[in-house]
């Protein structure tokens, strides 16, 4: 992971003038070929696109209608960037941001970065040009060139999922939740604790939970999690992949933490494939508590994480800001729930 940006994502900034004509400019093609990008029309090839895109981002332009909708802050719309809606958490915070916003008769913009920075700056863009009023993204750690774009145009930002100090943010605290994984597990006597985690790149939040697996285990003299690690995307398919990879290295612990209850339940599904009884063979824990969680067999123990409080809290803070955009930020911690269910148990006795 890089290191943090520690630039407020609100601060005061001028607005570009770059115009239409000065991206074309800079880019070497035409105005109707700028357009056509804007549009997002199929008939630009992507070597045209990549151009346009970076001139977008080097003369930090938006278009002018949606910059006079961010001065006058007439547009009554809000743009929020997750990962994904595949996760239910994130699904079950966006539902509850949604409904305090059109509560208060605003629309909500939503799209998905996919876990990737670049990503995640187009799509921003984009909803700037659509003249939000504020934006919620997901985490605290975002590409510099984000960070300015947001600062140039004064838009109100919520960091959700993450606390994000002196920084408008609403989460909880990654790396005690994991870690309290750990000590349920050290505690039944484990000692070979391995971690399944999600895609690190552009991920605190999953930075942080396995920073605080490993300060636990070190903490007492326990062996490193990732001698028994695995990096994997958030689906169940791979939660069967990372399994039948730690068997075939022989580096399957006697318990494994997952990043999600996605990866749970396909570490549960290839452990039954194998012959393995959980917990009586490995234990396997997941993160977040999603709804099928208690209906596993056997019921998942996981990391319970108030994920629609997330979301409304967010959006109440977001409307907050942008109502007085003079308001100073705040990081709004919630808590979290250490779920004991019948996955985890004694190590087995070899």
């Amino acid at each position: 992971m890089g290191e943090f940006v520690r630039k407020s994502l609100t601060r005061k900034g001028s607005k570009s003038s770059a115009s239409l004509a000065s991206v074309a400019a800079r880019a070497e093609v035409s105005t109707a070929t700028v357009s056509r990008v804007l549009n997002g029309a199929p008939n630009v090839s992507s070597a045209v696109r990549q151009r346009v895109e970076q001139a977008f981002e080097e003369l930090g332009y938006v278009p002018n209608g949606a910059a006079r909708a961010l001065a006058a802050r007439r547009s009554m719309a809000v743009g929020a960037i997750v990962p994904t809606i595949e996760n239910g958490g994130f699904a079950a915070a966006i539902g509850a941001f949604q409904r305090v916003l059109s509560a208060n008769g605003y629309t909500l913009l939503l799209t998905c970065s996919n876990y990737d920075a670049e990503t995640e700056l187009r799509e921003a863009r984009n909803l700037l040009s659509r003249g939000v009023d504020g934006m919620l993204l997901v985490g605290s750690e975002h590409q510099e060139a984000l960070v300015e774009l947001l600062g140039r145009y004064s838009v109100p930002v919520v960091e959700t999922w993450t606390l994000a100090p002196g920084r408008s943010s609403v989460g909880f605290d990654n790396a005690a939740a994991a870690a309290a994984l750990a000590e349920h597990l050290a505690g039944l006597g484990h000692r070979r604790i391995g971690v399944i985690t999600g895609r690190l790149a552009g991920n605190d939040r999953a930075h942080h939970r396995v920073q605080g697996i490993r300060d636990f285990l070190s903490r007492h003299g326990l062996p490193p999690a990732q001698e028994w690690g695995t990096e994997r995307p958030y689906r169940i398919e791979e939660g069967r992949r990372a399994v039948a990879e730690l068997a075939a290295d022989g580096r399957l612990p006697t318990a494994l933490i997952c990043g999600n209850d996605q990866l749970a339940f396909g570490a549960l599904i290839e452990a039954g494939a194998r012959g393995l009884a959980v917990p009586a063979d490995i234990s396997i824990a997941g993160f977040n508590d999603q709804e099928f969680a208690a209906h596993l067999t056997p019921p998942l123990t996981t990391i319970r994480i108030p994920a629609e409080e997330i979301g409304r809290r967010s959006a109440e803070l977001l409307l907050q800001r942008i109502a007085d955009p003079r308001r100073a930020g705040e990081a709004l911690k919630l808590g979290f729930e250490l779920v004991r269910r019948q996955s985890t148990g004694a190590p087995p006795c070899r």
